[in-house]
């Protein structure tokens, strides 16, 4: 029989394992140290721009299967919008040479042979160079593990996993990279359309999922931060866990979910092993009208810039494995986007316009082999604890359908279906 579950942070997996459990009538108390839920995952008033903006852009696809069922039990699958094929814009900032990739609908590749819907300067024999990747070793990076002709690893391969990992693909671990490739691209376009939560991802993850557990009634508390864990002398359970005022003793059925950072859920729990390497992510936001026709998202090639999102009022750009940015000046790093931006979705690059910039140090763990082997598994040695977050050993890279998929594990170990 379960008792309470306390589940200690709200970021994506900690609110995956709470829906999952109240659903099941499970009694759920979710604990967040920060004054809101949502993790890395959240939106937030910016004054600068005077606007709502994401903490970051984060990209969804209709085949992240996961995702897809816990917007559907929350009630906000329809906030997630895209153009309902599988359609990837390009530009190269050096020659100007712009282009989109078509996947097509069915699990045969028959975009390979249509050069209009494949990279440019690309044969369909390219593609097949990808495929060692997915009976590649625990060791292998993704360019030990493929030879991908130049034009294609740069025009699409380069960009597309430098943002699926966080990682370049040179050092980004290969199993993962293979992992989204069975789950996406194998699975043919249908599971490749491209979906972003415009509204903001409070409203697409966060704010649907408290409005789900309230009335459920599972109880949230924020700006709870947990201090200390104690075990019991036979070590086979989680005996208190200290929010600050003193050990809350845990009935004899009552478990915990432990959603935290691995740095956190480290300092918490007794020789756990956990990444602890990272890489960072740069943001910009430009408070200027995405022009008519622009894409939803521009992959941008020969450029500091990774990927154009256009927003309702606002053009926003994410550089992924960033970490040689983080010393720049902010001044100096913003126009060199915004003109990377004017040029891409061909817009006066003067004046420059209202703008913010973001950076997170550490805002996913390093995708490598060696990182990948230090994912602990949800389940611990203490038969009332389980793990949760995207850093777990999901066999995903560090993504929302990741974490999801953690929360959604660590449930099911408390309380099977």
């Amino acid at each position: 029989m379960v008792g309470k579950v306390h589940v200690i942070g709200a970021g994506l997996a900690g609110l995956a394992a709470a829906v999952r459990l109240a659903t099941r009538g499970v009694p759920v108390v979710l604990h967040e140290a920060a004054p809101q839920a949502g993790g890395r995952c959240r939106s937030y008033f910016d004054r600068t721009l005077n606007a709502v903006i994401d903490n970051g852009n984060h990209l969804v696809l209709s085949g992240n299967t996961t995702m897809r069922e816990f917007t559907r039990t929350i009630g906000s699958e329809h906030t997630l919008t895209g153009p309902g094929r599988a359609e990837f814009a390009f530009v190269d900032l050096d020659s100007d040479e712009r282009w989109t990739v078509k996947l097509s609908e069915g699990r045969l590749p028959w975009w390979i042979f249509d050069k209009h819907a494949r990279v440019p300067g690309t044969k369909w024999s390219d593609y097949l160079s990808l495929a060692p990747l997915l009976r590649a070793g625990p060791d292998a990076t993704m360019t030990d593990a493929m030879n991908c002709p130049p034009a294609l690893y740069k025009r699409l391969i380069h960009p597309l996993f430098l943002a699926v990992l966080n990682a370049d693909p040179a050092e980004g671990s290969a199993q993962m990279a293979a992992a989204v490739i069975r789950e996406t691209l194998a699975a043919g376009g249908r599971a490749c359309h491209p979906l972003i939560a415009s509204d903001g991802l409070d409203v697409s993850f966060v704010n649907p999922a408290l409005a789900y557990l309230e009335a459920k009634g599972a109880q949230v508390m924020l700006q709870h931060r947990v201090r200390a864990m104690a075990y019991s002398a036979d070590g086979s359970r989680v005996e208190s866990i200290d929010f600050g005022d003193g050990p809350e003793m845990l009935g004899a059925d009552d478990s915990v979910v432990l959603a935290v950072p691995p740095n956190v859920a480290a300092s918490l729990v007794p020789d756990l092993t956990t990444p602890d390497e990272y890489r960072a992510i740069v943001n910009a936001h430009f408070q200027v009208p995405p022009p008519p026709g622009c894409p939803p998202m521009i992959g941008v090639v020969n450029g500091v810039s990774d990927w154009i999102f256009a927003f309702d009022g606002r053009l926003s750009v994410t550089i992924s494995g960033a970490d040689h940015l983080l010393d720049e000046s902010r001044e100096s790093l913003a126009q060199r986007i915004w003109e990377e931006v004017a040029k891409a979705c061909q817009v006066p690059s003067t004046p420059m316009p209202v703008w913010q910039l973001v950076r997170e140090k550490r805002a996913t763990f390093a995708a490598t082999p060696a990182q990948d082997k230090r994912r602990p598994a949800a389940a611990t040695r203490w038969r009332n604890l389980v793990l949760a977050g995207d850093w777990t050993a999901t066999g995903l890279p560090a993504t929302i359908e990741g974490a999801l998929r953690s929360g959604n594990r660590a449930a099911d170990l408390l309380s099977p279906a």
